[in-house]
C-alpha cells in the first residue's frame, strides 16, 4: 500500500475507532450510573488523568521523533550536496585531459541519485537506481585514482580522494535514513492508548444525560489528524510533508555542472 494511502487509512480507522470507543464508554457509564447513581465515577479520576497524560506523552514524543527524523533527512541531503560539490571542485587538481569524463560522470551520478529518491516509495525501482549510482561511484573513484597516478604533486590523492570518499560514505547514511521510522511497537502502543482514552472519555461523559456528538467528533478528529501527521512525517517522499525544498540543493548543483 502506498504510504499516503496507508496514512489516510490509519487516520480514518483511528477516527472511527475512537468514536466507537467513546460511544461504548458512554453506554457503559450510563449503565453503571443507573446501577450506582452518584458513585459510578468516584475513584477513577486519577486513572483518567494518567491515561490522558500517557496519550499526550506518546503523541508528543512520536511527533517530536518524526520531526527529528525529517530534519536528519534534510541535513543529509544538504551534506550530500556539499560533499559532491566539494569533490567536483577538486577535479581541477587532476590533469586537464582526465577532467571531461569525470565531470560527465558527476552530472550523471547526481541525476541518478535524484532519480532514485524520486522513485520512492517504490523501493524496487529506487533500488535499481541506487545500484546504478553505486556503479557510477566506482567509475568516478577509478577515474580519480588513475588520474592521480599522473600527478607528480599528489594533490589529487591528498585532496580529491578524501572528498570522494566522503561523497560515497554519505550515501550509506541516507540509505539508513530511508528505513528509519517510528518503531512499530511504539505506534501500536500509541493507537492502543488513543482508543483506551476514547473509552475513558466516553465513560466520563456519561455524567451527562445525552452524549455530545460535537465533542466526540472533535476529540476523535484531533487524535486522528495528529497520528496522520506522525505517519506522514516518516514518509517525506509522499503525502503532504515533503523534502522537495532540500532536494533543490542537488538539483541546483547538477544544473551548475557543465
Amino acid at each position: 500500500m502506498h504510504p499516503t494511502q496507508k496514512a489516510i487509512a490509519i487516520a480514518t480507522g483511528l477516527l472511527v475507532g475512537v468514536v466507537a470507543c467513546l460511544e461504548v464508554g458512554y453506554r457503559i457509564g450510563r449503565s453503571r450510573s443507573k446501577q450506582q447513581p452518584g458513585l459510578f465515577h468516584e475513584g477513577i479520576g486519577t486513572m483518567e488523568a494518567a491515561i490522558f497524560a500517557l496519550l499526550g506523552l506518546l503523541l508528543g514524543f512520536s511527533f517530536a521523533g518524526g520531526m527529528s527524523r525529517l530534519e536528519t533527512r534534510r541535513q543529509l541531503i544538504i551534506r550530500e550536496a556539499n560533499a559532491i560539490g566539494t569533490a567536483y571542485l577538486r577535479l581541477d587538481l587532476i590533469p586537464v585531459s582526465a577532467q571531461p569524463d569525470l565531470r560527465r560522470l558527476f552530472r550523471e551520478y547526481i541525476d541518478v541519485r535524484l532519480g532514485a529518491y524520486g522513485r520512492l516509495p517504490d523501493m524496487e525501482a529506487a533500488d535499481q537506481e541506487f545500484a546504478r549510482a553505486a556503479q557510477l561511484q566506482q567509475k568516478i573513484w577509478s577515474g580519480a585514482v588513475t588520474a592521480g597516478r599522473d600527478d607528480p604533486t599528489q594533490n589529487a590523492d591528498r585532496m580529491l580522494l578524501p572528498a570522494l570518499n566522503e561523497m560515497i560514505d554519505i550515501t550509506t547514511d541516507r540509505a539508513v535514513a530511508i528505513h528509519t521510522h517510528l518503531p512499530p511497537l511504539i505506534f501500536i502502543l500509541l493507537v492502543s492508548v488513543a482508543l483506551l482514552s476514547g473509552l475513558v472519555a466516553g465513560y466520563a461523559m456519561a455524567r451527562r444525560q445525552s452524549r455530545s456528538l460535537l465533542h466526540m467528533l472533535v476529540y476523535a478528529a484531533a487524535v486522528a489528524v495528529t497520528v496522520y501527521a506522525i505517519v506522514d512525517l516518516d514518509n517525506p517522499r509522499s503525502g503532504l510533508i515533503r523534502l522537495d525544498a532540500a532536494d533543490n540543493a542537488l538539483v541546483k548543483l547538477r544544473d551548475s555542472i557543465l
